[in-house]
């Protein structure tokens, strides 16, 4: 009996080889070769018997392409469309990703109950039988005519059904369980998740029907599959938030029909999830009073200013080198941070344990969230209280200067809305403001201890 034939493909980008190895040469990633049968991969290649088509009579000019007016279809949940760009756009395909129980079929099925007034949409379920979806959407309040359901797996047939129905938007829940029946690999492995997007891209562009797509993720939290499947699809979002807290974040990885900084926030209720549409209000409830070691800052994802509270804690350690906690704040930069307080202001931490936490599972990637982390770091250390209605925000730089941000104004405004009383801002940003257009106190620093000085 002839032995069959293996190759090993790379989960992260697809990558082919003969013989297993530890490390990617294509994309560099360790232990992500998977072992396959050669033999059921399907073949791209043509034969030279085979006649190649002419595709000389579809080349348009540009000037001729027209555009529809009406290019976007409103999914009735403005942070959705927020992050979108403005709606799902004609012919797209969409890969929605996240943890198991974070909330994807759920926000589906409930932009079905507002597709639906107008437009027909396909649901189609590889995971969920048709009387689990009907209980789902009771509890939801989904009661559109003119949603359908489909249980089925077999990818190819889902395709002819879509081109042959032609629905208007059309939902694939979820890609790990698609799968083509001439290629033996089990369903959600890299061959066929791989071929089965490809089979719903060609589909979504042809037919010009919006296809959004439901993806699991792996113990990594990157989305289960090869890494080509995001760079075949139009837009990547990410459900993100811990599945114990009512709190979700929907954040665009990529997006070629809008920008890739927008996120939207929700909240997990017994009846779906509901948009938060001021979540400054929502990060900063519950706040402590008279507390050393908290301290408030403003960071733009987008176009949109956010408060989010910052607290810090030091401890006398009880190890031989001092522990360094972060959650939603970068690691190395709180130790450059750390050491700038140690170099410039003299304030010694190597006998200190730091533990550093952004309130309500956000997380701050901006650099305007370095001055709020120092003021929450010798605010805890010195065990002085800020003032509650105190807000900075600034970048750190290694000579112990605050240096300016973008989006002074929109920031300042923010905080004015919530009921700040003091700004703590870069002196460079002064001058892109007008501070008399504003009730709230601007104090301009531009070093940490003039910063600090703020701090009584």
């Amino acid at each position: 009996m002839a032995k069959s034939r293996y190759i090993y493909t790379c989960s992260q980008c697809g990558y082919e080889s003969s013989k297993w190895n530890g490390k990617c040469p294509s994309c560099g990633a360790w232990n992500s070769f998977e072992e396959e049968l050669a033999d059921n991969l399907p073949s791209s290649g043509r034969s030279s018997s085979q006649n190649v088509p002419d595709l000389s009579d579809s080349i348009l000019e540009l000037e001729n392409i027209g555009i529809d007016s009406d290019v976007r279809y409103d999914t009735g949940i403005g942070e959705l469309n927020r992050v979108l760009g403005g709606g799902l756009v004609k012919g797209s395909l969409v890969l929605l990703g996240g943890e198991p129980g974070i909330g994807k079929s759920t926000i589906l099925l409930q932009i079905c109950q507002f597709l639906g007034e107008e437009h027909s949409v396909l649901y189609v379920s590889g995971e969920e039988s048709a009387r689990q979806i009907k209980l789902r959407a009771q509890r939801l309040g989904v009661t559109t005519e003119n949603l359908y359901i489909l249980t089925a797996t077999d990818a190819e047939a889902i395709a002819e059904t879509i081109a042959s129905c032609t629905p208007d938007i059309a939902i694939i829940d979820s890609i790990q369980t698609m799968s083509i029946s001439r290629i033996s690999s089990s369903p959600g492995s890299i061959t066929q998740v791989r071929e089965c997007t490809n089979l719903f891209m060609h589909t979504a562009k042809n037919q010009e029907i919006p296809l959004i797509i439901v993806g699991h993720v792996n113990k990594d939290g990157a989305i289960a599959g090869p890494k080509v499947m995001e760079h075949i699809v139009d837009a990547v979002l990410y459900f993100e938030g811990e599945r114990h807290q009512s709190y979700r974040l929907l954040r665009a990885v990529k997006n070629r029909f809008g920008s890739t900084n927008e996120i939207g926030v929700f909240e997990m209720i017994d009846k779906g999830l509901r948009e938060v549409e001021n979540p400054s209000q929502m990060l900063l409830s519950g706040r402590p009073h008279n507390v050393s070691g908290t301290c408030v800052a403003c960071v733009m994802e987008g176009s949109r200013p956010i408060l989010a509270e910052v607290q810090a804690l030091a401890a006398k350690t009880s190890y031989a080198a001092p522990r360094r906690m972060v959650t939603g704040f970068d690691y190395n930069r709180l130790n450059i941070i750390i050491a700038v307080l140690e170099k410039r202001l003299g304030i010694f931490m190597g006998s200190l344990d730091v533990y550093l936490n952004i309130v309500g599972g956000f997380r701050l990637d901006e650099p305007a969230g370095d001055l709020p982390v120092a003021m929450a770091l010798y605010s805890g250390i010195m065990d002085k209280q800020i003032n509650d209605e105190l807000i900075a925000f600034g970048e750190i730089g290694l000579g112990g200067e605050i240096r300016s941000v973008s989006h002074i104004a929109q920031r300042i405004r923010e905080a004015e809305r919530m009921g700040f009383r003091t700004c703590v801002i870069p002196r460079q940003s002064v001058s892109a403001i007008n501070p008399d257009d504003y009730s709230i106190e601007i104090i301009p620093a531009g070093t940490l201890k003039q910063a600090f000085s703020v701090i009584k």
